[in-house]
């Protein structure tokens, strides 16, 4: 038998092969720009489409949505239509976004770590002149080069202060929505602070209140979305995004979609439950019209969260933490991908491969023929063959996100390497690292009181600290963050602005600095 000194040895020769073998992984996928980017050349991109006549891509994305909250992941909120999209596609059982709202829609439509654009640091609130910089391409404006006709239906929340970060300046033909964080859904009222105002526009322009005022937002974006796919006559692919406002607070709902769940006693969760049960029979509708029109079979469906649920109202289980942690509960995301592109034997599959919210600007302009011309390095990765194909997914690490204004009490631990009191974390393969304080509470143990690591694979839930038996490793991932520190711009944050205040801008939020 081995002794317990003996066992440690080889313990340690065991781990030092594992991350020497991680290692090679990550340095062949990294390119020799500032930081990683990788992305197909055009030559391939044609390869792939070259049989396949470019698909109509709608993708959709809920706002505060639980990962246990959905029928196939055995919730009591009744799905169907997801379901049904969901159990016919591909289900992402290993997808991440960001914690909180306005980083996951950043790196969905740039490619790029909130770290790269500023957008580390909270959300943006609707009297903060702050939104992707200018120097990023967005998905819309890459798809739009490609020959996509291009149109953006619900929440923005990626800024507005001058008309130039508004959605139809940043790639979008057509905008539909509100440009904040939250509203009221039969109003189009949105409160922040002492200020109030109306969020609703149509491209660039206050809509018509009183033409939507009563009626509920999820049933009036799904029909704007179906009148896009109604009146497009020209030959061009479309490319529409989405962006519900549900079932983020607040909680609003139409009565008759309450009597499904009598027996839900929590009023916060009643209205929760009949908000995505709206949702989803939003996305039904959508589905059949696409269908009646004769350009489903041609449609690509994405459907994600952008984070996790709000503690009060849904549920993340079994995973653990909610919205704004670090904690699988926020981060994990419901994800699945629908459409004739998939390999027919992919059909009613789970994929558990790494996939990250970064990944889909890289994907979906390679699937539409397109290039990189003007876009700054990319953090996502091409998963074309991961996801239409079942093969092994292109990445093996993550950069949740590194927060340097969020600092835990303390001392830093490890010395010579990444600054353990600081927010952040990362994902390297089946390991998870957490530093700082990760909103949702500590796991209790006496040491390392600002750091934690996991291994997701064996303990998905996160209850068991591992970080005093693998000390090497929680080196080389310090290491991997100081790496990914180095790349980052420095978080902006500028003062709030009362000139945004809507009583100066005819009761409407809106830009405001132009002049």
């Amino acid at each position: 038998m081995l002794t317990r000194g003996s066992r440690k040895k080889l313990r340690n020769v065991v781990l030092i092969i594992s991350l020497l073998i991680l290692l090679v992984r990550v340095l062949t996928l990294r390119r020799t720009s500032k930081y990683t980017d990788v992305v197909s050349n055009h030559e391939d991109v044609n390869a792939f489409t070259s049989n396949v006549s470019k698909p109509n891509i709608l993708f959709i994305l809920a706002d505060d949505y639980g990962y246990n909250d959905i029928g196939y992941h055995g919730s009591e909120i009744k799905t169907p239509n997801l379901d049904k999209l969901a159990m016919s596609g591909v289900r992402l059982e290993n997808y991440y976004v960001q914690p909180i709202c306005t980083p996951t829609r950043s790196q969905l439509l740039t490619g790029r770590y909130q770290i790269h654009t500023g957008l580390q640091r909270g959300v943006i609130w609707p009297t903060q002149p702050r939104s992707i910089p200018l120097d990023s391409k967005t998905i819309a404006d890459k798809l739009s080069d490609a020959g996509y006709s291009t149109h953006m239906v619900g929440k923005w929340h990626l800024g507005y202060h001058k008309r130039e970060y508004l959605p139809t300046r940043r790639g979008f033909h057509s905008f539909f929505g509100f440009l904040n964080g939250h509203g009221e859904y039969f109003s189009y009222k949105s409160k922040y602070k002492h200020y109030r105002g109306f969020d609703l526009r149509e491209n660039e322009a206050p809509a018509n209140i009183k033409k939507y005022q009563g009626k509920y937002s999820t049933h009036v974006y799904a029909n704007r979305v179906i009148d896009i796919f109604k009146q497009h006559k020209t030959g061009n692919p479309l490319f529409v995004y989405l962006s519900f406002q549900a079932p983020h607070t607040p909680l609003q709902v139409p009565e008759s979609y309450l009597n499904q769940y009598k027996h839900i006693q929590v009023p916060g969760r009643k209205k929760y439950a009949a908000m995505v049960s709206c949702m989803d029979e939003a996305v039904g509708k959508i589905t059949q019209a696409l269908k009646d029109i004769g350009v489903w079979d041609n449609t690509l469906l994405i459907f994600t969260s952008d984070n996790g649920a709000e503690y009060g109202s849904g549920s993340n289980k079994p995973l653990r933490g909610f919205k704004a942690s670090y904690w699988e509960g926020a981060i994990r995301a419901v994800g699945f991908i629908h459409g004739k592109l998939l390999n027919p034997k992919l059909i009613g599959s789970t994929s558990n491969e790494l996939l990250h919210v970064t990944d889909w600007f890289p994907t979906l302009v390679s699937l539409a023929g397109g290039d990189y011309e003007g876009t700054k390095p990319l953090d996502g990765h091409d998963q074309r063959e991961c996801i239409f194909e079942g093969k092994s997914s292109k990445r093996s690490e993550i950069l949740i996100n590194i927060d340097p204004l969020t600092v835990a009490p303390g001392s830093p631990l490890f010395n010579k390497t990444f600054d353990t009191t600081i927010s952040a974390s990362l994902r390297l393969g089946k390991w998870k690292l957490v530093t700082g304080t990760p909103t949702g509470g500590p796991i209790r143990k006496p040491r390392n009181p600002n750091l934690w690591l996991m291994n997701i694979e064996k303990d998905p839930h996160e209850r068991k600290d591992l970080s005093d038996q693998y000390p090497s490793l929680v080196q080389y991932m310090l290491k991997r963050l100081e790496y990914y520190q180095s790349t980052a711009a420095p978080p902006v944050v500028p003062t709030e602005d009362p000139k945004a205040d809507p009583a100066l801008l005819g009761g409407f939020w809106g830009p405001w600095l132009d002049n």
